[in-house]
């Protein structure tokens, strides 16, 4: 058994009782990388696996040696299913997954009357929020179809390079309160009801909002809200279910990071949130630590380097000031981890070695060693 600061990873993708894998983190640590490799791993390891990724820079694509992805799951080919896996990938299209949605949850009238809308289309497209939503919302039809015994029982989930992990959490109330709220409801019928009294305050709003916005997109928005009052309800329920799955035995969440002051910072950030939120944390993944095969230290090697004559040892003088350099690093990122472990004590975490080059196919994600720790 490992000690508790140790992360098994192998032992997390074998759990059949963990159906959703989350990977969080800042840019540029790694993270979509770890979420393809891991995914590739409990595939061939005999688990059916779908890889979702929402963040749209298109790495997860190029690293399974795909062309592209899209909002269909797409089998990724040349991998060893002899144990009974597969693995599909996609990548969330937030705009067509908002018109997946509308379509799956109106009559056809309806739900033609909200897509032509020119304030759907912001909506759907460019509105805050709305990508983490989707993310939801796919999340959810996927979770879904594998707890009916559809084809996946493993869904890794690559997030967003946003700051804070609750903005992927925190996302589908937001949007959900922006749809439910009484300021949209109101444009739906102001002199209607018991707004009827107040007929020339409503009459000042609606002129006011009308000078800010215009006319027309005043109209737009009012003929969105009365075609999409049927949804409200559905975004909202749809949006706490997911959310409660999240939080759920099901779900496992890892923070991905690299061994950098600014990176451990975010990662800290990260696994503090989410214990605030008692969320499901598996660990850390900590991406390119380095190390040396050579047992000598920076200042033996620049000692070393400095005694040889540079007309007959140049070779030798810039071997040994590279590995100087490089075990400088070493011994800065040892500091630096040595002081997350204590800022995040008790949660377990992984290393994986630098790879000394990008990952951009299947055999580069099978040589990704996870090691369960970095002296």
């Amino acid at each position: 058994m490992n000690p508790p600061d140790r992360l098994d990873l192998d032992a997390v993708i074998a759990d059949r009782g963990i159906e959703v894998l989350i990977c969080c983190g800042s840019g540029g640590v790694g993270k979509t990388t770890t979420s393809a490799a891991l995914a590739l791993r409990a595939a061939e390891r005999g688990r059916r696996v779908v890889c979702l990724t929402i963040d749209p820079a298109r790495r997860l694509a190029q690293s399974l040696g795909l062309g592209e992805l899209d909002n269909t799951p797409r089998p990724v080919t040349g991998i060893d299913t002899s144990a009974g896996g597969s693995l599909d990938a996609m990548m969330l299209d937030m705009k067509r997954t908002f018109d997946e949605v509308v379509l799956a949850h109106s009559t056809p009238e309806k739900a033609q009357q909200i897509l032509a809308n020119p304030f759907y289309e912001a909506l759907s497209t460019s509105f805050s929020g709305t990508q983490e939503y989707m993310a939801m919302e796919k999340l959810g039809q996927l979770h879904a179809e594998a707890r009916s015994g559809g084809r996946w029982d493993l869904i890794v989930v690559d997030t967003p390079p946003a700051r804070s992990a609750l903005d992927f959490l925190d996302a589908p109330e937001h949007l959900s309160r922006l749809l439910d709220g009484r300021i949209l409801k109101l444009l739906l019928a102001p002199a209607k009801g018991p707004f009827r009294l107040m007929g020339v305050g409503m009459s000042m709003v609606t002129n006011a909002l009308s000078k800010i916005l215009g006319a027309q997109v005043l109209a737009d928005v009012q003929t969105f809200v009365a075609a999409f009052e049927t949804l409200f309800g559905g975004f909202g329920e749809r949006a706490r279910r997911t959310r409660a799955a999240l939080a759920g035995p099901q779900t496992s969440f890892l923070v991905v990071a690299s061994p950098t002051r600014d990176a451990l910072r975010e990662a800290t950030y990260f696994v503090e949130r989410l214990r605030e939120e008692r969320m499901p944390l598996a660990g850390v993944v900590i991406n390119r630590v380095h190390s040396s095969e050579l047992d000598l230290s920076a200042g033996r090697a620049e000692a070393i380097a400095e005694d040889l004559d540079p007309a007959t040892h140049q070779a030798q003088i810039h071997a040994l000031r590279r590995h100087a350099a490089r075990m400088t690093e070493i011994d800065t990122e040892r500091r630096l981890l040595d002081r997350f472990r204590a800022v995040a004590a008790g949660v377990p975490m992984a290393y994986v070695p630098d790879q000394g080059s990008d990952v951009t196919s299947t055999d580069d994600l099978r040589a990704i060693r996870f090691a369960e720790w970095a002296g």
